[in-house]
């Protein structure tokens, strides 16, 4: 089944991201990595241009990009590599990726249903409001599939 593979796909990537939490422990310093890594290991701009094979105005070029959030990646890994470093990379959810399905899933049920909801009171036919999470947990489970979630606005 599809949805339990990738069920279990997002659990096993949940608890590998779960190890960058909280995330603000690789916030980049004021300056960027590259620069406080070079200054970190006294390693002059100069010196850091012969290593990259390029001139010296390339490496200010770099860490400007880099500071303002415009340097590509190929750029940073190559950076990391001439500062004996390696580039990682990664995006961090805000919340689990099985939490986002879930609120995802749980916001279109709450849509249908107040939709119905609605019908029901206008017509008369409003249903007690004791069951609501089980109602919308069973709507979730039998009527919302999982590969559409992301295509409804």
């Amino acid at each position: 089944m599809k949805t339990e593979a990738r069920r279990r796909a997002r659990e096993r990537l949940d608890e590998r991201l779960a190890l960058l939490k909280p995330e603000e422990r690789f916030r980049a310093p004021a300056k960027g990595w590259v620069r406080a890594i070079r200054d970190a290991l006294g390693m002059s701009g100069v010196q850091f241009a012969r290593r990259l094979n390029v001139r010296p105005p390339s490496v200010a070029s770099l860490e400007a990009s880099e500071e303002n959030g415009t340097i590509q990646l190929k750029t940073l890994r190559r950076a990391a590599e001439a500062l004996d470093c390696t580039l990682v990379y990664a995006l961090v959810p805000n919340d689990t990726l099985q939490g986002a399905v879930h609120a995802r899933a749980r916001a279109l049920a709450l849509r249908d249903l107040g939709r119905v909801s609605h019908t029901m009171k206008l017509e008369a036919q409003e249903t007690p409001d004791g069951s609501g999470d089980d109602r919308l947990e069973t709507y979730i489970r039998d009527k919302i599939r999982e590969r559409d979630i992301w295509e409804k606005p």
